[in-house]
């Protein structure tokens, strides 16, 4: 049993560096291109190097959930005396659903692979990828830091980082709230 676990924790871990991986590349790296590429430049990588990336990062973020809703039912899920994970988990699970549910059909359309408004889509798309990049950093405390976070059950401290987690996700999926 002891080598299942290991088998999940590994491609957890793996899955999710190629994950944030992609995530900090498309928001540090190649949103910043596009603003300055050339428009044959910019309209080849939209052609062939976006779509891949894409790939990589939404089935990072499928591989990265699956096998860590198995680990974190493994440790008790939310009965676990671990409330940082709870952290973690929550934030980790806000951000797949972006990722399948506002970020890719986005993109699909900024990319011309599905009609609509390219502008407004960018727009929803990029909204939800810097708020996953928020996310990233209580995701990966809670994940990392479960076993020595010292922060108990009770601890307010929990709760405030919920409802933080919880009001960043709202205003990716319902607007523009604040500097992001």
């Amino acid at each position: 049993m002891a080598y299942v676990e290991f088998f999940f924790r590994y491609f957890h871990v793996l899955a999710g560096i190629v994950w944030i991986g992609m995530l900090y590349y498309f928001n540090f790296v190649q949103t910043e291109y596009f603003k300055e590429a050339e428009a044959s430049a910019k309209s080849d990588a939209m052609a062939k190097l976006a779509p891949r990336a894409l790939w990589w990062f939404r089935w990072g973020a499928m591989l990265t959930f699956l096998t860590g809703a198995y680990l974190f039912q493994k440790v008790g899920g939310f009965a676990a005396p671990m409330p940082a994970i709870w952290v973690g988990a929550l934030a980790g699970t806000f951000m797949f659903l972006n990722v399948w549910l506002v970020i890719w059909p986005n993109q699909q359309i900024v990319l011309g692979m599905k009609e609509g408004d390219g502008p407004a889509a960018a727009a929803k798309a990029g909204l939800a990828s810097r708020t996953n990049t928020l996310l990233s950093g209580p995701m990966l405390l809670g994940m990392f830091g479960t076993a020595h976070s010292g922060i108990s059950p009770s601890s307010m401290a929990v709760w405030i980082m919920i409802g933080v987690v919880v009001l960043l996700e709202l205003n990716a999926l319902f607007g523009k709230v604040g500097p992001m």
